[in-house]
């Protein structure tokens, strides 16, 4: 079900729901500011990570260090220019990009911010199955298959409110944190070694590869998108000092949980290049290696017990923040907003096509990869996350008087330039490595548009800002600004039909009805026979329970009738919604009035969404009755 409804709102069903300017100690008033950060923070110790971080570590020992210091610094700012952004602008980088861009570039963009969600899914799917394996042994297949029940925690987690799912995140940050604490002391690394990996230095072509997936695997594009919303979630007030401190204090936050995250990529990349590397062993580049020799270089069995218990961890605390980025950039670009459930089962789909194809085709030995191959993606997308990021938290008009300085601006524009530069030379190799490898003639032209279209898109997301004169400032909700009404007067309901279940929910629509009525007003009583036989032969069905459900409708219309009202009955067969639908058609009634069974979530799934088919396929009024 989708609405083209969307309200200007962030996240609108937990938007300002932490109260920041309540009357409380001031120690909970700062920890009331406390938790966006590390939803965002997870994305950075993701299963992609660990890939890469693994070969990082096992192949050029603690030579590339300094990537992750500096992928962590980068991320630092630009998760505090996002978390900003919301603050004072009020909406996040997908509402901002739809004023800021036209509707073919957004749609471009939109595009682009899914794929980078698909790909760090296809991570958290990837990482949880081989955790699964790795712990219980359970075959790759059925791990991916069952990463499907994650749909059901994320419901339940958004039904608790966002501070419960904050706690959750943040107790699973803890066991994967604790887990590579005991790593580390398992394997004793050398701290002299550690800081000497702090130099910049790539010692052949493919550690820029490596380092391209490790800052691919660090700084996510759809956390830009995910952290401009998350601070809507707090409280604040309009006055300036107000905004300073959330400034402030969510500045703080960031720097501590991605800090934390930058302890677990760093600790990952150190065992590595602790317990492979320092052995000689430098071709290791998949998890479920890494996992098998652990216990015999480290000498300890608890030390891949834990390594597992960690992968898992980290696959299950990220499976939240895709889901919310994708609700974020589907509302803020497209308005168009879809159940939590079905935006999670959609994802969720697009990210286990690949990893099943993968298993079957390639097998379960190619899954890493895989891995490796989704953050090389989630780097290429990061750009355009960025360059719209860095030109509206610099834009006066926007910022007003919180716009950025200039030394921020120019560090922003640095980083943006690495991230540019890293991702073009990427790009160009890897092409270049395809058309010298093949003799197609159309996998070379593909080849060649592929690249012009990214070069196009990557120059107008640059440049349109600049050159555009003023900015379009579309709307963030479908209604125009000024709308004058004309309003017609409607006529009688002549014909209502009512849709019967024989519960006591008809005593409380027929009220309804009658409410809606004039004299002249005849009603349809509608009822759907359910029974396998009515199913199979429709109205031919003379089974007992068709005569007991006319009957019971016949009862139903002589009570209408002592009322002094009009009634005639309807049976219907097999499809409760169709057959709703196509009795309404052929009676030519004016007004339906439906009874809602109040489930919800997942159970609303189960017992079937008749209301919402009924109303798609009808263009007359629908009452709802609860």
């Amino acid at each position: 079900m989708s609405h083209k409804y969307i309200p200007s709102k962030s996240l609108e069903e937990v938007n300002a729901s932490v109260d920041t300017l309540a009357k409380k100690s001031l120690w909970k008033r700062i920890f009331s500011f406390f938790g966006p950060a590390y939803l965002v923070a997870v994305g950075y110790m993701d299963p992609g990570n660990w890939a890469t971080d693994i070969e990082g570590g096992s192949r050029y020992g603690y030579a590339l260090i300094w990537v992750l210091v500096m992928s962590n610094i980068m991320a630092i700012v630009l998760q505090t220019l996002s978390a900003r952004l919301g603050i004072i602008y009020k909406k996040d980088l997908a509402q901002v990009n739809r004023e800021t861009y036209p509707p073919v570039i957004n749609f471009c963009l939109y595009i682009l911010a899914e794929l980078a969600i698909a790909a760090c899914d296809l991570a958290e799917i990837i990482g949880m199955a081989i955790g699964l394996n790795l712990l219980f042994g359970l075959p790759m297949i059925w791990g991916v298959s069952i990463t499907i029940l994650d749909t059901f925690l994320l419901l339940y987690l958004q039904k608790l409110g966002i501070r419960k799912m904050e706690a959750f995140i943040i107790s699973l940050i803890i066991i994967i944190a604790a887990s590579f604490v005991i790593e580390l002391y398992f394997v004793k690394p050398d701290i002299v070694c550690i800081f000497s990996g702090i130099k910049p230095s790539l010692p052949d072509d493919y550690a820029l590869y490596i380092a391209i997936g490790i800052i691919g695997a660090t700084v996510m594009p759809h956390n830009l998108y995910l952290h401009s919303a998350l601070v809507q979630t707090r409280k604040i007030g309009d006055d300036d000092e107000s905004k300073r401190k959330a400034i402030k204090w969510n500045f703080i936050d960031s720097a501590v949980a991605l800090n934390l995250a930058l302890f677990v990529n760093a600790a990952i990349l150190i065992l590595a290049a602790s317990a492979f590397h320092n052995n000689g062993m430098t071709e290791i580049a998949s998890i479920e290696d890494a996992h098998k020799l652990l216990e015999p270089l480290v000498g300890n069995k608890w030390a891949p017990m834990l390594f597992a218990i960690a992968l898992i961890a980290a696959g299950q605390s990220s499976t939240v923040t895709g889901t919310l980025a994708g609700q974020i950039v589907m509302e803020g670009y497209l308005h168009i907003r879809i159940n939590p459930w079905l935006r999670r089962i959609l994802t969720r789909a697009i990210a286990i096509i690949p990893a099943f194809i993968t298993i079957l085709i390639a097998g379960e030995d190619k899954m890493t990869d895989l891995l490796i191959f989704s953050q090389v993606v989630l780097s290429i997308q990061l750009a355009f996350a960025v360059i719209p990021l860095v030109y509206s938290v610099s834009n006066k008009q926007m910022m007003g008087k919180f716009v950025i300085k200039p030394w921020l601006i120019i560090v922003s524009v640095v980083i943006t330039g690495i991230i540019l530069y890293l991702n073009i030379k990427m790009v160009m190799n890897k092409a270049l490595s395809f058309y010298n490898g093949t003799e197609s003639f159309g996998i070379k032209l593909s080849i060649i548009i592929g690249l012009i279209l990214f070069a196009t898109l990557l120059a107008i997301t640059i440049l349109y800002p600049l050159i555009s004169k003023r900015r379009k400032e579309r709307q963030n909700t479908i209604h125009k600004k000024h709308i004058s009404l004309n309003i017609q007067p409607l006529n009688d309901y002549n014909k209502i039909a009512l849709a019967l279940d024989f519960s006591e929910m008809d005593s409380r629509i027929i009220p309804h009805a009658f409410k809606q009525s004039n004299a002249n007003t005849t009603f349809v009583l509608i009822h759907i026979v359910e029974s396998a036989n009515a199913k199979y032969l429709g109205n031919n069905a003379a089974d007992e329970e068709t005569l007991k459900d006319f009957e019971q409708l016949n009862i139903y219309k002589t009570n209408f009738e002592s009322l002094g009202k009009n009634a005639i009955i309807c049976l219907g067969y097999r499809n409760r919604a169709d057959e709703i639908v196509r009795i309404c058609k052929e009676e030519n009634v004016d007004l339906i009035i439906l009874g809602a069974h109040g489930h919800k979530g997942i159970m609303d799934f189960v017992y079937g969404q008749t209301i919402e088919s009924v109303r798609h396929k009808i263009n007359i009024p629908v009452l709802i009755v609860n």
